[in-house]
């Protein structure tokens, strides 16, 4: 019972950060804007470069979050195993690799130390997701020979 409980939060928590990624996203020319006047000038002088980055990764972002939305009503119909899944993490992985690679030319624009820990952030989360993907992908595998067995 408490895992279900635990599942249903996830999924309703992934729900409330894609909907509100869309808002952030949908307002990101304006934040920028006004984060530009109060927080650091080199925002305000590479203010499309900026947008360019924080728009691609946050498209990025919400197709994450999204591939998770899937993942997560797999795991609730509990059916985890399956193809779509694996196909799920290499995308995420892919799109880790984007934002790191747009934080990348960040760091040329804006150097700060939190654009260097996001870099790293998000390589790991590429190779977290790409290891979980080919684990994924043996299990089905190991699921697809026992179903034959039986």
């Amino acid at each position: 019972m408490g895992q279900e409980r635990t599942n249903r939060f996830t999924k309703m928590m992934l729900d409330v950060m894609f909907y509100c990624g869309i808002v952030v996203l949908a307002t990101l020319p304006f934040t920028l804007k006004l984060a530009g006047r109060y927080y650091s000038k080199a925002l305000s002088d590479n203010f499309i470069s900026m947008l360019l980055i924080f728009a691609v990764s946050g498209v990025c972002g919400l197709m994450i979050v999204a591939q998770l939305r899937r993942m997560m009503r797999t795991v609730l119909e509990g059916a985890c195993f399956v193809p779509d899944n694996v196909r799920s993490l290499q995308v995420m992985a892919h799109l880790s690799l984007v934002i790191a690679g747009a934080f990348i030319i960040k760091i040329f624009l804006v150097p700060t130390p939190a654009t260097a820990v996001i870099v790293l952030v998000f390589f790991i989360a590429a190779l977290f997701s790409q290891v979980l993907a080919n684990v994924f992908a043996e299990a089905i595998r190991y699921k697809e020979e026992t179903d034959l067995t039986i």
